[in-house]
């Protein structure tokens, strides 16, 4: 059976596309008439929210005006629009916007119009998404996948993302142009990447940027597990969420090294007892502190990428729910311990397809995906210098393809135990930035607390 060939089609069986011609024209109506109705038009919708193609021109060209600071002016407006394939002349779309402004019944009912075109608009949304469902179960597509791009897909629409293929270059100009207003906005920290917490760190990266796959690595030891979860507990205590997933450590040993880098006592008490009533209460009052940050951690030792994307979307529906923001950065420790829980002999291509599908998560979920991973022994044989470079990513060069930033933990005290050397010294090299420079960050490592501190060359 060809795609798409069931015998029948959604119109056939008397089910239309929904829209709303007259709400879609009252809405651009007021937009026509009074200043404060463009803003709030602006503000609730999209172009492709509008069904009616000259609908749908006007609204792109209104927003336009804005976005370039133009008066929304009936003569501006004719003229952008008469080289629009919508109108066939400018007589036509002069025609139309005046009959726009005439089917205005009420401009106080602007926010119900707004409401009904975003309603129609999702219902639409909706049968794309059931139609792409037949036409995946007559292509004998995996339940599993079906699964997977149904909730995806279903995500993205309550995200109110847009969930069509293709898009015209006007569309994605005025998606930009909005960005950079958001950027440069009263609510600025709400569009710029997510603060590690380290200054100069982030004065290099600015910030993780959402939907970027960041890779963490180190040999063994290195602190690599500590430093993540310094930045985790940083993100959550600016009340961004973090989700972690350890594939190594429990939770209760997360927890305590959390708690051992906050409230300043020796990580070695989760394994010794507590012996000092100082450290009781310095661990009682730090546990009162963090214990509501929005942290979230998750030990299952052989969770897929599927898996993952499933338990993210449902702390942020329950977020949504709430009233909270959604999860800002995801950690994953650590890439080599990880499956696509399919058979397979070839560990490279594996861990390829493993790199590849956690930068598509960071994508659709449009979160920071903070992927920690080991490095190679060619960091400790055969060379003077043991700092690591790219070539050292263990089993597979897709790593480094896939990731936007790659930053490695190197520590001079790992290889030289000599008196001389200076044990707290350690080094953040950022290798790869796709957004930016590469850079070295000097850092001090503290390992009874489990936890790394910039260094301030300025003092």
């Amino acid at each position: 059976m060809a795609k798409g060939d069931f015998g029948f089609s959604l119109e056939s069986l008397g089910i239309q596309q929904p829209y709303s011609m007259t709400a879609e024209q009252s809405v651009l109506g007021a937009a026509l008439l009074e200043q404060s109705a463009v803003d709030l038009m602006i503000q609730s919708l999209r172009p492709e929210m509008f069904y009616v193609r000259q609908n749908r021109a006007v609204f792109t060209e209104i927003q336009t005006l804005v976005e370039t600071a133009q008066p929304v002016d009936v003569v501006l407006l004719v003229e952008r629009l008469s080289f629009d394939p919508a109108f066939e002349t400018s007589a036509a779309a002069k025609t139309y916007l005046a009959q726009l402004a005439e089917t205005v019944p009420s401009i106080s009912n602007l926010p119900h119009y707004i409401g009904l075109v975003k309603d129609k608009y999702i219902k639409r949304q909706l049968m794309d998404e059931a139609r792409e469902i037949l036409e995946q179960a007559a292509d004998d597509i995996e339940s599993q996948t079906m699964l997977e791009s149904a909730e995806q897909r279903l995500y993205d629409i309550q995200e109110g993302r847009d969930t069509s293929e293709v898009q015209q270059l006007k569309y994605a100009i005025i998606d930009i142009m909005s960005h950079l207003q958001n950027l440069s906005g009263p609510n600025r920290k709400d569009y710029l990447g997510i603060p590690t917490g380290y200054k100069y760190l982030d004065k290099k990266l600015t910030g993780m940027g959402r939907s970027d796959l960041l890779i963490l690595a180190a040999r063994p030891g290195m602190g690599k597990t500590s430093f993540a979860l310094n930045i985790a507990s940083n993100v959550a205590e600016d009340n961004v969420p973090v989700v972690i997933f350890s594939l190594e450590m429990t939770r209760e040993q997360l927890a305590g090294r959390i708690l051992s880098s906050k409230a300043l006592v020796d990580s070695g008490i989760f394994r010794t007892g507590v012996e000092k009533d100082s450290d009781w209460e310095d661990l009682t009052r730090m546990t009162e502190l963090i214990g509501n940050l929005p942290l979230y951690l998750d030990d299952s030792s052989a969770i897929t990428i599927p898996e993952m994307k499933s338990k993210i979307r449902q702390i942020n529906r329950s977020a949504r729910v709430a009233g909270r923001k959604k999860v800002g950065l995801v950690v994953i420790d650590y890439l080599q311990l990880m499956s696509t829980g399919r058979r397979n002999d070839n560990r490279v291509q594996e861990l390829s397809e493993i790199t590849r599908n956690l930068k598509i998560m960071a994508k659709d979920l449009d979160v920071p995906v903070m992927a920690l991973s080991q490095l190679s022994r060619s960091t400790e044989k055969g060379r003077p210098d043991h700092r690591p470079v790219l070539s050292d990513l263990r089993d597979s060069g897709s790593i480094e393809q896939d990731a936007d930033v790659v930053m490695f933990l190197y520590r001079e005290a790992y290889y030289d135990d000599s008196p001389e050397t200076d044990i707290s010294a350690a080094q953040c090299i950022i290798a790869k930035n796709r957004h930016g420079e590469t850079a070295t960050i000097d850092l001090s490592w503290d390992g009874a607390h489990t936890r790394f501190m910039e260094v301030d060359h300025t003092r």
